[in-house]
């Protein structure tokens, strides 16, 4: 009866309100629902860190136990010592992860800025080159590389794993680095040599100020590429008993079961993590209303 007294156009405007709406909700209710699946094993993995169960899933009331486990090495309830591994493989991966992503962000970005200064077509190619690693499953490089240090007589341990993960990590920081040119003023570098400055000084002191936060971004993503990866580290690290994170737990659950000390490391490492990703937004988000004014 209401909609009688209404002109053509009001219907039409009214059922496209009501078309905006329904699609307003779905758009969110798919939202929601993509951000529960990817979060809420993470959210499952913090709660059970705080439980002593060996058991995931199976709560035992609340306490910090494991935590304390973690950082002391020592299991005082049970009167066992935690896994002296699980602190080896932490160790090595954080060592493997700062030295890749240092070396990775460094020729990154002198890659990066190379790629620019060619010419449109050689740029364009070069940039399709750089994305295929990317594109390219983990297990293919890992076996790429593995195949690589065979034929060169190269033993693994170590040394190959860092490599491999400098070469994984380094398309990555050149698609970070590149945005970050494209906004640059290409005739500062050369002010700069008008200047007086050398290339060098040129590059340090007025290139990288630039590219600082494309390089933050690129140094941050290798060390979460490197933490992350198990592919290229299953063949490359050899038969030496060298174990990251990623490897360690394969082994670990190949047993039937993981170390529980792993929850708290995990919730300490996404959290670590979170908070630095928000420092960096928190930092762009600042320096980009200082340019405003």
């Amino acid at each position: 009866m209401k909609n009688q007294n209404l002109t053509p156009a009001q219907i039409e405007a009214l059922h496209r309100q009501r078309n905006m709406t329904i699609k307003r909700v779905f758009a969110q209710s798919y939202l929601w629902l993509l951000l529960l699946l990817l979060y809420a094993p993470i959210v499952l993995i913090i709660v059970f860190s705080f439980t002593k169960s060996k058991v995931f899933g199976n709560w035992t009331g609340f306490t910090v136990q494991l935590y304390e486990n973690l950082f002391t090495g020592y299991d005082r309830v049970a009167q066992v010592h935690v896994d002296p591994n699980l602190y080896h493989s932490l160790f090595y991966t954080l060592l493997i992860a700062l030295i890749a992503a240092t070396f990775a962000t460094l020729l990154g970005t002198l890659a990066a800025i190379g790629i620019f200064n060619m010419r449109q077509k050689r740029r364009k190619t070069i940039q399709f080159l750089n994305s295929i690693p990317m594109i390219n499953p983990d297990i293919l490089t890992g076996i790429s590389l593995f195949l690589l240090f065979v034929f060169l007589g190269i033993s693994r341990g170590l040394t190959t794993v860092i490599i491999a993960h400098v070469v994984f990590c380094t398309p990555y920081v050149v698609l970070s680095v590149m945005p970050r040119l494209t906004k640059m003023n290409p005739n500062i570098y050369e002010a700069a040599l008008d200047l007086g400055a050398t290339p060098f000084q040129a590059l340090r002191k007025v290139m990288m100020p630039e590219l600082w936060p494309g390089m933050l971004s690129g140094f941050i993503l290798s060390i979460t590429l490197s933490i992350d990866d198990f592919g290229v580290t299953f063949f490359t690290k050899g038969s030496g008993g060298l174990d990251t994170l990623s490897t360690f737990i394969y082994a670990d659950a190949r047993k039937g079961g993981l170390t529980p000390e792993l929850r708290p490391l995990f919730s300490l490492i996404f959290l670590t993590m979170l908070v630095l990703l928000i420092i960096i937004n928190w930092r762009a988000d600042k320096q980009s209303k200082q340019q405003k004014k």
